[in-house]
């Protein structure tokens, strides 16, 4: 018996599959990498817009041999990007970086994180605004069942206090700038390779930090070489490695379900804790962690995201 052949459809199908799973898996790596940037930042000897500062910087030189490797393996060109869309990733980065190093030193990481994962539904609604993305039902149960996890994974350390409010808001507002990173990065991937669009919108983005550094009139240089050793990692592994590697899976998933898998970090994060800090986790964390999970494994499952035609 012949073995089957398989149509240009099938094949097409297939493919398309790989492509999305490779691109889930490095959304997935990537999530889990910067799930460690609040400690760091934290860490950091500087004031939180000098760290947002060194964190773009310090990153360059490894996005340029990525992007150099990137040309000699590819024999030409990394794409034809459109401006725009760098350039816009790039602006709202650096907001992104602002309001949320601002906002983790004055709340505490629970509600940061809790807060900024509302992400994936304004990606949602803004995907179904601007480029007639209409999301199905399907997605909109899981968003609930991730959002639900999120929730009952923070509520163990919530903590309500008037003196935090501020940095509750930042947090809520760093939700909305990288909500619009990640939609502006999504479109820049259609015409371009992530090494391209990571290292130009991280090279636009590098001197709006430095504005913001100056105009709050923090010290830019650490006072001891061990002070160094956050900013490097912050830049080489959580942004060149880490948000890399989301953006190359940008390319290959839709924005709301890759804002949905990034959704991992507070799980990476609560573990971090447990194991690094010794923080225990209740029964309602492990739960929120569980449902967290699932949730993730069913949004990349099926497809979710429809595209009408303009």
């Amino acid at each position: 018996m012949a073995d089957p052949v398989i149509t240009p459809p099938a094949a097409e199908t297939i493919a398309a599959r790989r492509s999305m799973l490779i691109g889930v898996a490095a959304l997935l790596v990537g999530a889990c990498i910067i799930a460690f940037a609040a400690i760091l930042v934290k860490a950091s000897p500087v004031g939180p817009q000098a760290t947002a500062f060194w964190r773009l910087t310090l990153a360059l030189p490894a996005l340029a041999l990525w992007l150099a490797l990137y040309r000699r393996q590819a024999g030409g060109a990394p794409g034809s990007p459109d401006m725009r869309f760098i350039v816009l990733a790039g602006l709202f980065f650096a907001g992104d970086l602002a309001f949320w190093h601002a906002g983790i030193l004055i709340t505490t990481a629970a509600n940061a994180t809790l807060l900024a994962n509302l992400t994936p539904v304004i990606v949602a609604l803004a995907g179904w605004i601007f480029f007639k993305e209409t999301v199905t039902r399907r997605f909109i149960v899981v968003c609930a069942v991730v959002m639900t996890g999120a929730g009952l994974l923070s509520a163990g350390n919530l903590a309500i206090d008037p003196d935090r409010l501020g940095g509750d808001l930042l947090s809520v507002i760093t939700a909305f700038w990288y909500a619009a990173y990640i939609l502006a990065a999504r479109k820049a991937r259609e015409r371009a390779s992530a090494p391209r669009v990571m290292f130009l919108s991280t090279l636009i983005a590098a001197p709006i930090a430095l504005i913001i550094t100056l105009a709050f009139g923090e010290d830019l240089l650490p006072a001891t070489a061990e002070g160094w050793v956050p900013l490097i990692l912050l830049g080489v592994v959580v942004h060149g490695l880490g948000q890399g590697a989301i953006m190359f899976g940008l390319g290959r998933v839709p924005a709301p379900v890759a804002a949905l898998l990034i959704l991992i970090q507070p799980v990476v994060a609560a573990i971090a804790g447990w194991v690094i800090f010794d923080e225990a986790l209740s029964t309602i964390q492990i739960a929120g962690a569980g449902i967290i999970l699932a949730g993730l494994y069913a949004a990349q499952a099926r497809p979710a995201i429809r595209t009408k035609p303009r």
